[in-house]
């Protein structure tokens, strides 16, 4: 029988925690390290060890991080006490799942490499409540062997693994899919709005779009917060906004023309300058409705959210 490699984990945020348990939940021996202590000092309930600096996970098999931006992967990485400053260890493999830029994800690579440590990047489609429902999706991009090599632990978090590539290319995949994702919330909150002007409930036009060829996974899951408007965060203003960044800086550099992105851009940073940080980022209908003129009220209706 073929032994469970040792992980580490960097990174436990919302997101990075449920994911770092259910590796602790398949049986792996995880050791995780987080700046804030306190967030990571839960997964000890679940066997994980709990450590102080990320370079003390360099003699782990295999690391994972899932961290806010680039300038905090390159700290976990490559500042002082950082995973790749070891002397004698690195780990056999690094896997992130971070949404940053292609260039500091290769400036990454290129220092993994040079320590003999493979280098993946794995970003994800989802969030917590994704996570407990077994439905995340995990978008990976690297050298095909160590990608099969850490195949086995990506497939805990969810339903699909998809292999996209050598090199940054899942980069561009996430940050395709996050720049998407804001385009539609922003579509969505209008369209709401102008349903709900017309006399037709939120709860009523939703059910139909959900049910039709529009609907989505995404339209569904959402459903609850546009009806009742709970914004509970799930993704903030400030993290769309940053990839909305990420992905116009792509696109500047390839040459590819993305108008509605841009607009959709100004308004979520409207959004977030004007002091919408921590509610979740389909809050973004309350704006669209106070520029209609209209005032919204929680409809405090059962409606699904498809999870």
């Amino acid at each position: 029988m073929t032994m469970k490699p040792t992980v580490g984990w960097i990174g436990t945020g919302r997101m990075g925690y449920q994911l770092a348990k259910r590796l602790l939940e398949a049986g792996y021996d995880v050791a995780v390290y987080n700046r804030t202590r306190a967030k990571a000092d839960p997964l000890t309930e679940f066997g994980a060890k709990v450590v102080d600096r990320p370079v003390d996970l360099a003699d782990r098999e295999i690391v994972f991080s899932m961290v806010s931006g680039p300038d905090d992967l390159r700290h976990v990485m490559l500042e002082d006490d950082g995973l790749l400053t070891a002397g004698a260890h690195a780990p056999k493999i690094i896997a992130d799942a971070s949404t940053v830029s292609v260039e500091v994800s290769e400036e990454v690579r290129a220092a993994s490499e040079g320590r003999g440590t493979g280098f993946l990047a794995t970003p994800v489609s989802g969030n917590p409540k994704v996570i407990a429902a077994g439905k995340l999706t995990v978008v990976a991009s690297g050298p095909r062997d160590v990608f099969e090599a850490a195949r086995p632990l990506l497939e805990t978090w969810g339903r699909r693994v998809t292999y996209v590539g050598d090199g940054e290319v899942a980069r561009i995949v996430k940050i395709a899919h996050n720049v998407l994702l804001g385009v539609v919330i922003q579509s969505l909150s209008e369209i709401t709005v102008l349903a709900e002007k017309a006399g037709v409930r939120r709860q009523d036009f939703l059910e139909f779009m959900n049910d039709s060829v529009m609907g989505s996974v995404f339209t569904q899951y959402k459903t609850p917060a546009l009806v009742n408007l709970d914004f509970t965060p799930t993704f903030t203003n400030v993290l769309l906004q940053k990839d909305f960044d990420l992905g116009l800086d792509a696109a500047q550099d390839l040459g590819v023309v993305m108008p509605v992105a841009s607009v959709v851009r100004n308004l979520v940073a409207q959004e977030a300058g004007g002091g919408n940080v921590e509610q979740d980022f389909a809050s973004l209908i309350l704006t669209a409705a106070r520029g209609s003129g209209l005032v919204l009220e929680s409809e405090n209706a059962d409606v699904s959210d498809g999870l």
